[in-house]
């Protein structure tokens, strides 16, 4: 073996030895020690720096090992090596190489008398809570309304949005305040879909008054505190005005032969040939729909409210009729009744009791249906053809007119007639009405002759009506007292702008209207609000036209 391979074996070795046992001793031949002399120097200090790494990490390692123990006996057994000081955390790390004081000053002997000394430390470790807490956090994100301005005098349908007439620019989160605001001022409450709202009881006292916030009522809406609709209506000429029509929203395809209000004077139903029954919130201005049911089989003839206002009934020209709960909102289907073969159902009315519909049917029968059960509970029989019905006296008698041309009363407790007697010249009676207390009622007939009369004389044997009133020259269509029983609506299919305003105490026709700027077109259906100060007529044309009575201040 030559020297040159020697020495290579041998370096070879010198390298493995090195490596596992960190030997340093030199193998080197003397024979190649020029040679390898500048290698050996090299690769001994590589070895003493490997050392020097190798015991640092296993030191490094042990005090972690150290620390992790001590950690984990502190949160077992308590602060073994230092007691907890006011501040620190318990797993708050001791500097290595330094021992754990044996005592601490306890400074809360002191019963909070200021009566120790105020330690350094203790002042500037509460300055710098001081000014973590006072320190205002940075957003995450930052919301790209908050920042946008907009212009509301640039845009003119924004500029009824400024407070102040030289407002310019507002930020994006007041432009959403404001436009809530606006939509609920064009919007107001709809009290009628309130099922739980209470309505004011009429005799409160102002100690009652107090006591169920009737002062802050009175402050919450600006309603006028002296109201004049107690006070008694002038005949000669009447105060009203035009309004939107009320279904201006959607108005009907064709003739409207139904429009009445609802008892909360808000929602208005509007009913006709077009198979439609439409429902409108009524506040002069607007009139919004509410919504809108088609009838397929049904052509409306009458639809009408119970007087609880929780239900309303369509009928036509069919053996059967319908209902729709406005609770619910579900239409049903009723009929034919039972034991009858009437083929149509197109006329009725409604007890105030809202007990008891009364359809009229064929051959002088009256048709006495339950309006809880739907179901026929009895019938009434007059000598002639029955055209027309009233009720009276809350919903326990019924008054009935046809073609004998005189007036029945039924009793409907004993469902017996206990009075009969002859419309003044009246040949056919096709319309009654009575006013709301049931102390008058109005007879129309075929030849446009209306006669007014006072109940109580006319029960008592006196047929002499208080008022024939002339005005219509065609048969008489519908007609209705206002509330407190100062106006009489009557009205004709038959003619056009048909339709007079009575003013009852006078028995006088109001000659301004409907005034030579209104056309009434043909009028078919009528209705006053609640209080009277709405007046609604539906026509021929699909309309229904809207006045204000200035008379009355509440609708």
């Amino acid at each position: 073996m030559s020297l040159i391979s020697q020495n290579a074996l041998q370096k070879r070795r010198l390298e493995k030895i090195g490596a596992d046992d960190g030997s340093d001793e030199d193998f080197g031949s003397p024979v190649a020690m020029d040679a390898e002399i500048g290698k050996g120097a090299k690769l001994k200090n590589h070895n003493k720096e490997k050392k020097k790494k190798r015991a640092k990490v296993l030191e490094a390692q042990q005090n972690k090992e150290e620390e992790e123990m001590r950690q984990l006996e502190s949160s077992l057994f308590g602060a073994l090596y230092a007691p907890p000081e006011f501040g620190t955390e318990i797993g708050s790390e001791v500097a290595p190489g330094k021992d754990a004081p044996l005592f601490f000053t306890d400074r809360s002997a002191a019963d909070g008398v200021d009566d120790l000394p105020i330690y350094e430390e203790d002042l500037d470790y509460e300055d710098e809570e001081d000014e973590m807490g006072n320190k205002e956090r940075k957003p995450v994100w930052v919301d790209e309304e908050e920042t946008t301005e907009v212009d509301i005098l640039k845009v003119a349908r924004l500029r009824k949005l400024r407070k102040e007439a030289d407002e310019h620019l507002i930020s994006g989160k007041e432009y959403e305040n404001r436009l809530r605001a606006q939509h609920a001022k064009l919007n107001p409450f709809t009290g009628w879909a309130d099922m739980d709202r209470k309505a004011p009881l009429p005799g409160a006292s102002d100690g009652e008054s107090d006591d169920e916030g009737g002062v802050d009522d009175i402050l919450r809406n600006n309603d006028e505190l002296v109201v004049k609709g107690t006070a008694k209506l002038l005949p000669g000429m009447l105060e009203f005005s035009r309004l939107v029509d009320a279904n201006i929203q959607e108005t009907s395809s064709g003739p409207v032969n139904s429009v009445q209000f609802h008892r909360n004077g808000q929602l208005m139903l509007a009913a006709g040939l077009d198979k439609h029954l439409r429902f409108f919130q009524i506040d002069g201005k607007r009139n919004p729909k509410i919504q809108s049911i088609f009838i397929e089989d049904c052509p409306v003839y009458k639809a009408s409210f119970l007087p609880d206002g929780s239900e309303v009934i369509l009928s036509g020209r069919r053996k059967f009729f319908y209902s729709f709960d406005l609770v619910h909102a579900a239409v049903s289907k009723i009929g034919p009744l039972t034991g009858r073969e009437e083929k149509s159902l197109e006329s009725f009315e409604i007890s105030p009791d809202s007990k008891t519909i009364a359809f009229i049917g064929n051959e002088g029968y009256i048709l006495l249906v339950s309006s809880k059960t739907k179901q026929l509970i009895g019938t009434l029989k007059m000598n002639g053809s029955v055209r027309s019905l009233a009720f009276a006296d809350g919903g326990n008698q019924l008054m009935s007119s046809g073609g004998d041309g005189q007036v029945y009363h039924w009793d409907l407790r004993t469902r017996k007639c206990i009075h009969k007697a002859t419309d003044d010249g009246s040949l056919a009676g096709i319309s009654l009405c009575t006013s709301q207390d049931s102390s008058l009622f109005a007879t129309g007939s075929t030849s446009g002759i209306v006669n007014v009369y006072k109940r109580d004389d006319f029960l008592g044997g006196k047929q002499k009506p208080l008022k024939t009133i002339e005005n219509l020259t065609t048969e008489v269509g519908e007609m209705k007292f206002n509330h407190d029983a100062q106006i009489l609506a009557i009205s004709s299919r038959k003619e056009r702008n048909g339709m007079r305003l009575v003013h009852i105490p006078s028995f006088t026709v109001f000659q301004n209207w409907p005034g030579p700027r209104f056309s009434l077109h043909y009028p078919r259906c009528l209705d006053f609000s609640p209080n009277s100060g709405f007046l609604s007529v539906g026509h021929a044309g699909g309309k229904v036209l809207l006045y204000k009575l200035h008379h009355y201040q509440n609708a």
